[in-house]
């Protein structure tokens, strides 16, 4: 089993709810009571991000601006904080969108690369009383690149934290660039089962990967799974091998859990007429079924329903439209 979730994978099977990146989920159960961001401010994150071509602490506060946006409201505790040099922009509190964003803007570039030394695990270590004050369960995002060049060692300070801090789980936004930052951030996200990590550079681009770390850090699981593999081609409902693939794991998955009922659900873009993407969004969600039942599945146990267009995920994207055209599996 693995001892951690790495969010890079662009299709599986996972436990889901819609989510975009300018827009939070309508369901979520609260899985934390508070969180806080924690940013690496360090001379290293003045230094230019290769994929993205900008300083590599503007790219963490896209990251986090587009998290923040996908926050549900759902009377969370929030706070901004900044190590190396360590400062607080927002104080740990009722958190308000708004103003989160607003003291996001204010993480800037332009700092000297040399001579701003690196005290991560120093500056984690003087958080330990703040972390203590933190409402339970709580989350701390770190967002680093993994460097730590003067002081305590980042990793060892990680672990003295779980030690004394219950009900509180790391998680690593990671823009590390170095075999060392890479050790780094990977050693502190396998402490906890719980942790994600994932790299900024995505959640700076990528809705899906917003959606999948929102929901892994702030709701807990549904009943509602989203088959991420089968979203189909453009006005299609022809299912491909990953979509079988997929499949082939959610068919495992219901038979595991005999005495329920399934409704299979099947959406597509806002490309169309309402009545075509009606037929269509019924002949995904049928061939849906129908591949589940040639894997074992009793046809008598599922329900298929086509909801016609979906406007979950921003249709105005490629990746947006591709995300909508989906199916759902829910349990009664």
């Amino acid at each position: 089993m693995k001892s951690f979730r790495v969010l890079v994978f662009a299709a599986a099977l996972i436990m889901s709810y819609a989510v975009a990146a300018a827009a939070a989920p309508v369901n979520c159960t609260k899985k934390i009571e508070s969180f806080d961001f924690v940013v690496d401010y360090s001379g290293s994150m003045m230094m230019k991000n290769k994929q993205l071509k900008q300083d590599k602490i503007l790219v963490a506060r896209t990251a986090l601006k587009r998290v923040n946006a996908a926050i549900p409201a759902l009377n969370y505790n929030g706070g901004l904080h900044t190590i190396s040099p360590n400062g607080k922009i927002i104080e740990q509190g009722p958190w308000d969108r708004a103003a989160m964003d607003a003291g996001l803007s204010k993480l800037r570039s332009g700092f000297p690369v040399f001579g701003r030394m690196t005290y991560m695990g120093d500056g984690m270590h003087k958080y330990e009383p703040f972390l203590s004050s933190m409402k339970r369960d709580a989350a701390i995002i770190l967002v680093t690149d993994g460097d730590n060049n003067r002081g305590s060692d980042l990793v060892e300070v990680a672990r003295q934290v779980y030690a004394s801090q219950r009900n509180l789980v790391i998680h690593i936004i990671s823009l590390a660039d170095t075999k060392h930052g890479e050790a780094t951030v990977k050693a502190i996200a396998g402490m906890n089962p719980e942790s994600v990590l994932v790299r900024a550079e995505d959640l700076a681009t990528s809705d899906a990967a917003v959606e999948r770390f929102v929901l892994a850090v702030f709701c807990r699981e549904s009943n509602v799974l989203v088959l991420r593999g089968v979203n189909f081609a453009f006005d299609s409902y022809a299912l491909d091998n990953k979509a079988q693939a997929t499949l082939n794991e959610a068919a495992n998955l219901i038979k595991g859990q005999p005495n329920k009922r399934v409704m299979l659900t099947g959406w597509t873009d806002y490309i169309g007429s309402d009545a075509y993407n009606q037929k269509l969004s019924q002949n995904r969600a049928n061939a849906v079924k129908t591949y589940l039942s040639n894997k074992g599945v009793p046809s008598s146990r599922m329900s298929a329903i086509g909801k016609g267009k979906s406007y979950k995920y921003d249709n105005k994207t490629e990746e947006g439209r591709y995300m909508n055209r989906r199916t759902e599996i829910s349990f009664e």
